[in-house]
């Protein structure tokens, strides 16, 4: 399996005087410049995917329509490629209106098994977040053997997939920056006896090449 994760184009949420606050926020003017980038240059690039998934939150959506578009294909949305923090510890997604606006006061990786979010009840945790998206790594390999699958995610979630496939500890000592429409391509591999997935490239940004 050909695995491509993508992170969304910039948010308002990503802007350098953003309050800090959790949200479900749209992309920027530049955040769809680049999202228009990505598109273009995709299908020149990469084969057309055998299937789309995009995280459910708005700034992934815009993007992986633009993506979709590029490929004339149809979009898979799973709540489980949701930011760490806007999810419930049971790895539902909170209602419309419900999102928690306030992260805690410590880095989520750096108390891995604390809340993530204010107010503290039904907060998932960094490794509740950690475990559904390895949960669905895991469904793609048996669902999409030997395919090209594309994901549109969140840095996060770039994050713990790298967490996931190579078994890194409950404490992290390095972040693994991604930037807006980042991509990251691994490849799951049918070799017994040797290293399951083989990281082709990350954070790739030759699309964003003149883009302002």
């Amino acid at each position: 399996m050909h695995l491509y994760l993508i992170r969304h184009g910039q948010s308002y949420i990503n802007l350098p005087d953003w309050q800090g606050k959790n949200a479900d926020e749209a992309l920027t003017a530049l955040g769809q410049r680049q999202a228009d980038a990505l598109a273009a240059w995709l299908p020149q690039h990469i084969q057309p995917p055998d299937a789309l998934y995009a995280s459910t939150m708005r700034r992934a959506r815009a993007t992986a329509e633009q993506v979709a578009r590029a490929y004339d294909c149809s979009i898979r949305f799973d709540d489980r490629l949701r930011e760490v923090g806007t999810n419930r510890l049971d790895h539902t997604a909170w209602g419309e209106g419900e999102l928690p606006d306030r992260y805690a006061e410590y880095w989520a990786t750096a108390r891995p098994f604390a809340p993530v979010v204010h107010p503290y009840e039904f907060s998932e945790s960094y490794m509740h977040f950690r475990t559904r998206v390895g949960h669905f790594l895991e469904e793609l390999i048996d669902q999409h053997r030997g395919q090209t699958v594309m994901a549109v995610c969140h840095g996060g979630v770039i994050d713990a997939a790298f967490d996931h496939v190579f078994n890194v500890g409950p404490w992290r000592r390095c972040e693994i920056w991604t930037h807006n429409t980042g991509l990251t391509y691994f490849e799951y591999m049918e070799h017994p006896g040797r290293e399951a997935w083989r990281l082709h490239c990350h954070d790739r940004t030759d699309h964003l090449v003149g883009v302002k």
